[in-house]
């Protein structure tokens, strides 16, 4: 009997974005799992296709992606799932969902876009099957279905449209036996190049952040699992750079200082160093026995979710902390040695009872003045996006201020457009504006010519002649810091060019227009 072949898909960005470079180097964690699952399952096989990764040898369109006319061809797929973890993806996700259904191939969709009025829309635009939540037990399921040996309406977590109705089944619980679960296997990812190794050991999060689509009781599989994980992908694919993708770490305390004792014991042992990178909140800053541990797992870099300087701004998202808190907390980061990436959201709507008012120039200044006072290494400022199911959308569209799909499309949410109307006196140009106009104070044309003063500078190591690694410290990190700034002109220099060849500027107009008729 033939093997049959489920494809997962991760689509193409719609355009140049500041995660373009890096997904040169890495994959979503999420298909890699599903189809990790789906190839232990008997007669089926697996794969992976990142359409923003296919390196040299992966088979490209002329319209940019994979050729998956050439795909089919070569290895047709029965079952082709999509990943719509990126809602600036789903135009992309819905052509290719298309082709696939008019070559009789079952299409299912999964992410988190897909909530409310999106899944009758997906269901619209090529998909057979939307899941919900976590998919590596409902894909088998959903699987044996297709193979004709379950009953479709059994399966929780899924919609489906039967003769014009759409159909949802009650949710499937969260999973918390993580070790029911095969391993990440990255050898499905096809084409890929992966330099950074996307890992995890908590899934949800409960800060309940107003633009976030992260929600709900934080899950951990146990930090054996994790160092499994990586150990692993060291020891088969000589992986030596990974992203821990939880929102935030530090969760579990306990077992997290216990991942990384155990992760620096692994390191001695064969004497190699690791590379991580994760995601933490700031108030981790207090416990500092938490940094030391880190610190000495090899934990190099941290992302930082500072968000905005504003008070009112902060109260809005729910952050609940303060501007001047974060200046403290973010100096004992800097003081146990972490470099630090901040991502911030310029222009956030404030609560409609707060009266704040700021002009775009004083937002501005407060922006540059508080990256300047944080001594932040590398940063990203990035617009307000109101996602599908976040209270964000919603409290913007109780307020008629969110434009419409038909004017302002899906993919435009990358943080890179403005997508509502903003707080008055700031107009939506402005706020786009204002925002690439802070990134480019901090990322400009004569790193390049610091880049060179820096490698000019090398040989001045030897001055450290007591301590070399103290040395080799203190200059690879001003010579990082100078070269990403470098990099990250170009990449601005790059979208900046990319914009103005579009047509958003019209696009914003009609949205405008048709959001308030005259």
């Amino acid at each position: 009997m033939r093997r049959r072949r489920l494809r997962v898909v991760i689509p193409a960005y719609p355009a140049f974005n500041i995660y373009s470079c890096i997904a040169k180097k890495t994959t979503a964690l999420g298909p890699v799992c599903v189809a990790s699952a789906v190839n232990e399952l008997q007669g089926w096989d697996a794969e992976v296709i990142d359409e923003n990764n296919l390196c040299r040898h992966g088979p490209r369109s002329n319209s940019g992606g994979a050729d998956h006319e050439l795909l089919q061809q070569q290895r047709p797929a029965d079952v082709v799932g999509f990943y719509g973890g990126l809602t600036s993806t789903v135009p992309r996700l819905y052509r290719l969902a298309r082709f696939y259904k008019d070559r009789g191939v079952v299409t299912v969709a999964g992410g988190q876009h897909f909530v409310g009025d999106n899944i009758a829309e997906a269901l619209s635009c090529g998909i057979d099957y939307v899941v919900f939540g976590e998919a590596e037990e409902t894909i088998a399921e959903l699987l044996q279905a297709v193979e004709g040996k379950q009953d479709i309406n059994e399966i929780r977590g899924i919609a489906y449209s039967n003769n014009g109705e759409i159909v949802q089944t009650p949710a499937r619980e969260p999973l918390v036996d993580f070790d029911r679960l095969p391993l990440p296997d990255f050898s499905l990812v096809r084409y890929a190049k992966i330099k950074i190794y996307p890992v995890e050991r908590i899934r949800g999060c409960g800060m309940n952040c107003e633009f976030c689509t992260v929600k709900g009781k934080p899950r951990c599989a146990s930090a054996e699992r994790l160092l499994e994980n990586i150990s692993n992908l060291v020891e088969t694919y000589n992986a030596r750079c990974f992203f821990i993708v939880d929102d935030l770490f530090g969760q579990q305390r306990e077992q997290t200082i216990r991942f990384c004792q155990m992760i620096k014991v692994y390191q001695e042992r064969i004497r190699r160093r690791i590379v991580m990178t994760v995601q933490i909140r700031l108030d981790k800053a207090k416990d500092t026995e938490l940094l030391t541990v880190m610190r000495q797992a090899g934990i190099r870099y941290v992302a930082i979710g500072f968000e905005s300087p504003i008070e009112e701004e902060l109260r809005a998202m729910n952050k609940r902390i303060s501007s001047q808190d974060m200046l403290s907390l973010v100096n004992i980061f800097h003081k146990f040695g972490f470099l630090i990436h901040g991502m911030f959201i310029f222009g956030y709507p404030a609560l409609e009872n707060s009266k704040f008012v700021m002009s775009v120039k004083d937002r501005v200044k407060r922006f540059r003045s508080f990256i300047s006072k944080a001594k932040i290494d590398t940063v990203q400022v990035l617009l307000p996006v109101p996602l599908p199911g976040t209270g964000l959308r919603r409290r913007l569209e109780q307020q008629n201020r969110v434009y419409s799909i038909q004017d302002v499309g899906w993919e435009y949410y990358d943080g890179n457009f403005p997508l509502f109307e903003p707080d008055k006196p700031m107009s939506a140009l402005q706020m786009q504006h204002a925002g690439k106009k802070i990134m480019r104070r901090f990322y400009q044309f004569r790193y390049l010519f610091l880049v060179a003063a820096s490698i000019l500078s090398f040989p001045t190591i030897a001055f450290y002649f007591h301590n070399l690694k103290l040395g080799w410290q203190k200059w690879y990190r001003i010579w990082r810091k100078r070269l990403i700034r470098f990099g990250g002109w170009l990449t601005i220099q790059k979208w900046t060019s990319d914009f103005q060849k579009g047509d958003f500027s019209r696009k914003l107009r009609e949205a405008r227009k048709n959001l308030n008729p005259p």
